[in-house]
C-alpha cells in the first residue's frame, strides 16, 4: 500500500487533475446531449408544418446547456485557482460548444416563429384565393346574365 501524502503541491495537483476530468466529463456529456446532424437535416414530414415541427424538436439542446454550465463553472473555479495555467484547450472547447449551443437556440427560436407564422400565412392565402375565385365566379355570372339579356333583346326585335 502506498504512503498517503499530504503535501500541498501534491494535493493541489491531484485536485487540478480531478477538476480537469470533471470539466472534460461535462463537456463530453454536453456534446452527447446535442442533436445529431442527421436529425436536423433529414425529415419524414408530409408538409411544411410537419417539417418545421420536426426541425424544432430536433434543434432541442436537451441537457447540453446544463452540462456546459457545469463544465464552465468547474473551469472558472480551476482557472482562478491557477489549476489550468497555460491550458487554452479547455477554454477553446468551452467557447466552441457555447457558440454551437447559442446557434442551436437561435435556430430553435426562428423555427418556432415560422411554425406559428406558416399556418396563419396559409390561411390568409386560402382566403385571398377564395375571394379571388368568388370575384371570378361573380364576374362570370354577370357576364352570363348580360349575354342572356342580350339574347332576349335580339329575340324581341
Amino acid at each position: 500500500m502506498g504512503q498517503t501524502t499530504f503535501d500541498d503541491e501534491d494535493l493541489f495537483g491531484e485536485a487540478a487533475d480531478e477538476m480537469r476530468a470533471d470539466v472534460e466529463t461535462h463537456l463530453e456529456a454536453a456534446r452527447a446531449s446535442l442533436p445529431t446532424a442527421s436529425s436536423v437535416w433529414e425529415t419524414d414530414a408530409d408538409n411544411v408544418l410537419g417539417a418545421l415541427n420536426g426541425l424544432r424538436s430536433a434543434l432541442d439542446t436537451g441537457d447540453a446547456v446544463e452540462e456546459l454550465r457545469q463544465a464552465k463553472k468547474q473551469y472558472v473555479m480551476g482557472e482562478r485557482a491557477g489549476a489550468f495555467d497555460e491550458d487554452d484547450e479547455l477554454a477553446d472547447e468551452i467557447e466552441a460548444l457555447e457558440s454551437l449551443i447559442e446557434t442551436l437556440e437561435d435556430a430553435h427560436e426562428q423555427v418556432g416563429e415560422l411554425t406559428s407564422t406558416v399556418p396563419a400565412l396559409r390561411s390568409q392565402l386560402e382566403d385571398a384565393h377564395s375571394e379571388a375565385d368568388d370575384a371570378d365566379a361573380d364576374a362570370e355570372t354577370d357576364a352570363e346574365a348580360d349575354a342572356e339579356d342580350g339574347d332576349a333583346g335580339e329575340a324581341e326585335a
